[in-house]
């Protein structure tokens, strides 16, 4: 019992120190993806065409759980808006998902070590928030897709999607939206 205090406790006080200021928000906000592996279905694969997607780099502005707001060269954040994760966790598994299910390729996890990882998707999250200017939603990807070890290719992916106001209400569904979209770019891309 006085473990189970002690760890509740602990857990508190991480949380706390999180950015939140203390206080826990009321609701988190998730990536949902649109295009979802149906329940009790799986792919095969040879090694060679599995794909591993890794988590990928952000700029300082969004190694954060809170929604950045972009005014030139000044970087706000949305009133409280909270992701349950961090912007490259919550795009990684949005990336595999929306590839597993629209490729029907093997997508693995980077922390499946056992298998030969196939092919390896990583690259840099550049963008992933509001631009006050232009009242839109802006996820831009610069991805790297290595085919084996003597092949890589490079591509920027972007999608802007109209804000109504910059609140949390708004902010969420549109940046859901622009990440699907970007997600469905990829997965073109990677192919079959």
């Amino acid at each position: 019992m006085r473990s189970k205090t002690a760890l509740t406790a602990t857990a508190a006080l991480a949380l706390g120190g999180c950015g939140l200021g203390g206080k826990t928000p009321d609701v988190l906000l998730n990536l949902t993806p649109e295009a979802t592996l149906a329940p009790q279905s799986g792919n095969t694969s040879s090694a060679e065409n599995a794909i591993t997607v890794v988590r990928p780099t952000v700029p300082q502005a969004l190694d954060t759980t809170r929604v950045p707001v972009m005014t030139g060269q000044q970087v706000a954040y949305v009133a409280e808006a909270f992701w349950v994760d961090t912007p490259d966790q919550l795009f990684r598994q949005l990336l595999s998902e929306t590839i597993a299910a629209r490729t029907g390729r093997v997508v693995l996890d980077p922390l499946q070590f056992s298998f030969n990882p196939g092919n390896r998707l990583t690259g840099q999250l550049q963008n992933f928030g509001v631009d006050a200017v232009t009242r839109q939603a802006v996820v831009t990807y610069d991805a790297a897709l290595a085919r084996g070890a003597e092949n890589v290719a490079t591509r920027r992916f972007e999608a802007r999607v109209p804000v109504a106001g910059i609140d949390r209400a708004n902010v969420a569904p549109a940046l859901n939206a622009a990440a699907n979209q970007v997600a469905a770019q990829v997965a073109a891309w990677v192919g079959r």
